[in-house]
């Protein structure tokens, strides 16, 4: 009788658990508002290609319906500011008044002062200009969902 060799079942426990935990971690929702349809592909794929489960809108009447409808779920909203239907921040005010769990991040081709004074971005909005690289995006996303709730 031979007995296993614990070096070489190491690597293989090690695996296991390893997929388990990652199996067992709870995947980010984040709800992509974006009324082109390119960037809102292209942002959503990125989103994806890192893990993120993304519910894409292409206006805020799209938005408050998936947002009631995942209201548990999602953790981050990811919105244009400049919308056909209405401001992205007045979206924002809508959906997560009620919720200090949610983040946002706003993205907009204006300079961020002009989108303050604007729709006025709630303490703890996030701002990220566009265009964007997928790295500034989700170290934008990492940046938002790593921050503690007042």
């Amino acid at each position: 009788m031979q007995l296993a060799n614990p070096d070489h079942e190491a690597p293989a426990v090690s695996t296991c658990v390893s997929e388990l935990l990652a199996s067992r971690r709870r995947v980010v929702t984040i709800l992509l508002v974006e009324d082109e349809a390119f960037v809102r592909e292209v942002a959503g794929e990125i989103l994806r290609s890192a893990g993120y489960r993304v519910l894409p809108a292409r206006n805020a009447a799209e938005a408050v319906w998936t947002f009631r409808c995942h209201r548990d779920e999602v953790q981050l909203l990811l919105t244009d500011v400049v919308l056909p239907d209405r401001n992205g921040c007045e979206l924002a005010h809508e959906l997560l008044s009620d919720s200090g769990r949610v983040k946002a991040i706003f993205i907009s081709g204006y300079p961020e002062n002009s989108i303050t004074i604007r729709g006025g971005l709630h303490p703890g909005w996030f701002y990220l200009p566009k265009p964007f690289s997928a790295a500034s995006l989700l170290q934008k996303i990492k940046e938002a969902l790593n921050q503690v709730s007042i």
